[in-house]
C-alpha cells in the first residue's frame, strides 16, 4: 500500500483590503494570486474593498456561503493605525480562530522586522468549512505567511497533518 498522496488542487478567493490602492498597484494581492496559481491552486476569486468592516464582511460572508470556495486569503487592514479592521470584520464570522497561524506568524516577522511585528494582528479561522487566513498588506509578510507556513496546510501531501484532509466538502 502506498503511502504517496496526490495533490488537491484548492478554489482560493483573495480579498484585498486598502483605502489606497487599486488593481493597478495591489502588489500584496497579486503577489498571492501568483504564489497560489503557482502552487497549483484555483483563482476562485479575486477582489478589492476599502478599509470598512462591512464591506469586508460583504466580500468574505458571500464566500464563506459559497461551497465551491475552499481557501479565503486576505492581505491589508491588519495593523493598529487609522481604519485597520480586517480583525473586527472577520472575526465574528469565524467558527473557530486558528490561533497557532497568528502566533507564528509574529514569531517568523519578528526575524526579519524585530519589535515591529507587535503591530501585527494577522489571524486565522474557519466558518462554514472554509479557511480565513488575514494577513498584512506589504508583500513580504504576504510572502513569508504564504511560503512559510499556509501553503504546505493547504497541501494534502503534507505530513503528519495538513488542513486540506480536515476540510468536509473534499470528503463527501
Amino acid at each position: 500500500m502506498s503511502e504517496t498522496r496526490e495533490f488537491i488542487a484548492l478554489n482560493i478567493a483573495v480579498l484585498t483590503v486598502s483605502d489606497s490602492r487599486d488593481e493597478s498597484n495591489d502588489k500584496s494581492g497579486g503577489l498571492l494570486v501568483q504564489q497560489l496559481s503557482d502552487s497549483g491552486h484555483k483563482l476562485a476569486e479575486k477582489s478589492m474593498v476599502p478599509d470598512d468592516k462591512y464591506r469586508i464582511r460583504e466580500v468574505i460572508s458571500r464566500w464563506i456561503a459559497d461551497e465551491s470556495i475552499q481557501v479565503i486569503l486576505t492581505t491589508g487592514g491588519t495593523g493598529v493605525t487609522g481604519r485597520d479592521g480586517t480583525p473586527e470584520a472577520v472575526t465574528p464570522l469565524l467558527d473557530k480562530i486558528i490561533d497557532g497561524f497568528g502566533e507564528t506568524f509574529r514569531s517568523l516577522s519578528y526575524q526579519s522586522i524585530g519589535t515591529s511585528t507587535l503591530q501585527s494582528r494577522a489571524l486565522a479561522g474557519v466558518a462554514n468549512g472554509t479557511y480565513v487566513f488575514c494577513m498584512p498588506g506589504s508583500p513580504g509578510a504576504c510572502k513569508d505567511a504564504w511560503t512559510k507556513l499556509i501553503s504546505a496546510q493547504l497541501d494534502y501531501r503534507t505530513r503528519p497533518c495538513n488542513l486540506v484532509e480536515l476540510m468536509p466538502r473534499l470528503r463527501e
